[in-house]
C-alpha cells in the first residue's frame, strides 16, 4: 500500500520553521541531502504555521519521467513561481498551458527543425569569432568564462532572433534581465507577496525594467513589419508563422515569444558552455583529448553544422558539463490529481520538484558522481542508463524546443575557442545558487594561452 502525503519521509528542520532557512541558504544542497537521507520521494516543509509550504521532491529517474512525461497531464505549471514568471515575461512557450501552449507549439515547431537550426551555424560562428579576437587583448590573458559565455550566448540568440538588430536589444537585456530575474525569484518563493501595483522601490524597479524590455521588442517588431523586410531570423519567421488551424501571432504574442526565447535561449546555453570550458581548464587530460579531436577534425577551419557528428568527444564534454551543472537545476510542477510515485501517493494540489541537480548525482546511475568524466556519455554508456537519469532540457511534451540549437551553438563555440586557446583554471571552486537558472556566485577565471 502506498504511503500518503503526510507519511512521506523528509527532513524535520526547525520546530516552527521547518526547512525554511536551509532552502533559503542552499536549496540545491538541501534537496541533495534530503535524497541521501530519506530516499527518492521526500516531503519538505518550510515556513511558520499559517503560511507553511510543503514541497515533494521526486529524485529518481523513473519519478522524473512520471512527472514530466508519462503522467505529465497530472503535473501542471500552476505554482506561484510560474505565475510570477508569466506576469513578468508574458504567456510565451515556456509559461503557457493547455490550448495556448498547443497552439504556440504548432506555430513555433517548424522554426526549430534540424534543417532550419543548422542554417544558423554561420551566424553563431561569426559571434564566436568576435570572442576569439577579443580574448587576444584580455588583461593578464585572463577571462571569466561564465561571464564571457553569457555575453556570447546572448549575442548569438539575439542575432538569431533579430538579425541585424542585435546591439540595441543586447544592451537592454543585459541591464534589465537581472532585475526581473531577482524580482521573479523573490516573489516566486515568498510565502506572502504585496501586490505588484504597490509603488514600492522593488516594484518600481521591476516595472521600469519590464517596460524597457517590452519597448525594445515592440519597436523592433513594429519597424520590421513596417519595412516589409523579411529574412531568416526568427523574428521574421515568427511573424509569418501560421498553420491551417491557427492564426498567426499578433504583436503582443510575438513580443512574449521573443522575451521567452531571449530568457531561455541564452542563460541555459551560457551555463552549459561556460562550465564546459571551466571543467576542461581544470582537467588537463580531458582538455588535451578535446584539443586533439578539434585539431584532427577541423584542421584549423571554421566548424559547420555538418561537423557536429564528427566531434563526439566535444558533445560528451558538454553533456557531462550539463550533468554536473544543469542550467535548470530544479523544475517545479503542481499536482492536479493524486499520483503514486515510487510507492508514495503525491496528493492533489501538492507542489512537486524534480531536480536534475539531484538526479544527475544519484549514485544508482552515476558512480563517483562529482567526478568529471565525459566518457559517461559514450553511446554504450548512455544506453545502459534510464532515459531520465539525465534531463537538462526537461522532458515529455514540455521538453525544451531549442535543445538542438543549444547543442549546435555550444559545440561550435567550444570547438572554435579550443582551436584558438589552451586554458588553465585560476578559480577552481565556483559557489552556486538556484535562481531561475543556475547562478554562479563568484567568477570562474581561466588563464589563456594562444595556440
Amino acid at each position: 500500500m502506498a504511503t500518503t502525503g503526510t507519511e512521506i519521509p523528509g527532513p524535520a528542520g526547525l520546530p516552527l520553521l521547518g526547512s525554511m532557512f536551509d532552502l533559503k541558504n542552499d536549496s540545491l544542497g538541501t534537496f541533495l541531502k534530503a535524497q541521501r537521507e530519506h530516499g527518492d520521494v521526500v516531503r519538505i516543509t518550510a515556513g511558520p504555521p499559517g503560511v507553511r509550504a510543503t514541497v515533494y521532491g521526486i529524485f529518481s529517474a523513473e519519478g522524473a519521467q512520471q512527472v514530466l512525461a508519462t503522467d505529465s497531464a497530472n503535473f501542471r505549471k500552476d505554482n506561484v513561481f510560474y505565475q510570477e514568471l508569466r506576469e513578468s515575461f508574458g504567456n510565451g512557450l515556456l509559461t503557457s498551458q493547455d490550448e495556448d501552449y498547443l497552439r504556440q507549439r504548432r506555430l513555433v515547431q517548424p522554426l526549430f527543425t534540424k534543417r532550419r537550426v543548422d542554417g544558423y551555424a554561420e551566424a553563431v560562428a561569426a559571434e564566436v569569432a568576435k570572442v576569439v579576437a577579443a580574448w587576444r587583448d584580455a588583461e593578464d590573458a585572463t577571462v571569466d568564462v561564465l561571464d564571457e559565455m553569457t555575453e556570447l550566448a546572448l549575442r548569438a540568440v539575439a542575432r538569431i532572433l533579430f538579425g541585424t538588430d542585435v546591439d540595441a536589444a543586447v544592451e537592454i537585456v543585459e541591464r534589465c534581465f537581472p532585475v526581473i530575474n531577482d524580482y521573479v525569484l523573490r516573489r516566486g518563493f515568498s510565502p506572502l507577496n504585496i501586490p505588484r501595483d504597490w509603488p514600492t522601490p522593488g516594484n518600481r524597479r521591476a516595472v521600469a525594467a519590464h517596460e524597457e524590455l517590452y519597448a525594445v521588442c515592440d519597436r523592433i517588431i513594429a519597424e520590421r513589419r513596417a519595412s516589409g523586410r523579411r529574412g531568416d531570423d526568427l523574428l521574421s519567421l515568427l511573424a509569418e508563422a501560421e498553420s491551417a488551424e491557427d492564426r498567426s501571432f499578433d504583436a503582443g504574442e510575438l513580443r512574449e515569444q521573443v522575451l521567452i526565447f531571449l530568457l531561455a535561449g541564452h542563460e541555459t546555453t551560457a551555463t552549459s558552455l561556460g562550465f564546459a570550458l571551466h571543467l576542461l581548464a581544470r582537467h588537463p587530460k580531458e582538455r588535451a583529448r578535446a584539443h586533439e579531436e578539434v585539431d584532427r577534425v577541423l584542421a584549423g577551419r571554421v566548424p559547420t553544422a555538418a561537423d557536429l557528428d564528427a566531434l563526439p568527444y566535444l558533445t560528451q564534454v558538454l553533456k557531462e558539463a550539463m550533468r554536473l551543472f544543469p542550467a535548470a537545476p530544479a523544475i517545479g510542477r503542481r499536482a492536479v490529481a493524486a499520483t503514486e510515485i515510487g510507492g508514495h501517493t503525491i496528493p492533489a494540489g501538492a507542489d512537486v520538484i524534480v531536480a536534475p541537480w539531484v538526479t544527475h548525482r544519484h549514485p544508482r546511475y552515476w558512480p563517483d558522481a562529482e567526478r568529471f568524466d565525459p566518457d559517461r556519455f559514450t553511446p554504450e554508456a548512455e544506453a545502459e542508463r534510464p532515459r531520465y537519469a539525465w534531463f537538462p532540457f526537461g522532458g515529455g511534451p514540455r521538453a525544451c524546443i531549442g535543445q538542438h540549437f543549444s547543442m549546435l551553438e555550444s559545440v561550435i563555440a567550444l570547438a572554435m575557442l579550443l582551436q584558438a586557446y589552451d586554458l588553465d583554471a585560476i578559480d577552481t571552486d565556483v559557489p552556486l545558487a538556484a535562481g531561475i537558472t543556475l547562478q554562479p556566485l563568484s567568477m570562474a577565471r581561466v588563464r589563456l594561452q594562444a595556440r
